[in-house]
C-alpha cells in the first residue's frame, strides 16, 4: 500500500473526488446522487461521501454519513472492485434518516447501485439492499 492510499477504502483527498465527479457517471434519485469512476489500481471499492450543511447541522450530518458508510458496507462484497464512489447525500437524506433509519439509507442506496450497474456478476448473490432484517 503506498503512503497517500487510504486503508479503509475511503476516497479522502479532494482531487480523487475531483476526477470522481468530473470523469464519472452519476445516477441519481431522490435522496442520494451516486457517482462512479473506474479505477483498475483499485482492491475494492472506494467510497467518498459528501454531506453539506444543507442536509442539516452537524449531529444530523454525521448520522447521515454513519448510516451511509454502514449500507455501503452491507453491499460491499456484491461490487465490482474497480470502482471509486462518491455519494453525495441531498438534503432530504435527513428527512429520510430520521423517518426511516437504516433500512431506509439501504433501500435508497441498493437502488442507485442497481441503476448504475455495479454489483460484480461473479458476487456471491447476497440479499438485495433494504431487504435485510435488522430484528
Amino acid at each position: 500500500m503506498n503512503p497517500r492510499s487510504s486503508g479503509r477504502g475511503r476516497l479522502s483527498r479532494s482531487a480523487e473526488f475531483e476526477r470522481v465527479y468530473r470523469q464519472g457517471r452519476s445516477t441519481a434519485n431522490r435522496h442520494l446522487v451516486l457517482y462512479t469512476f473506474p479505477n483498475p489500481s483499485a482492491e475494492r471499492p472506494r467510497l467518498g461521501l459528501s454531506v453539506s450543511r444543507k442536509v442539516g447541522g452537524a449531529v444530523q450530518r454525521n448520522r447521515v454519513k454513519r448510516l451511509l458508510r454502514e449500507a455501503f458496507a452491507s453491499v460491499e462484497g456484491e461490487l465490482r472492485s474497480d470502482q471509486d464512489i462518491v455519494v453525495v447525500a441531498r438534503p432530504s437524506a435527513a428527512e429520510l434518516v430520521e423517518r426511516e433509519g437504516l433500512a431506509g439509507v439501504d433501500a435508497a442506496l441498493g437502488e442507485l447501485i442497481a441503476k448504475s450497474g455495479m454489483r460484480d456478476a461473479q458476487a456471491p448473490n447476497a440479499e438485495p439492499a433494504g431487504e435485510r432484517d435488522d430484528g
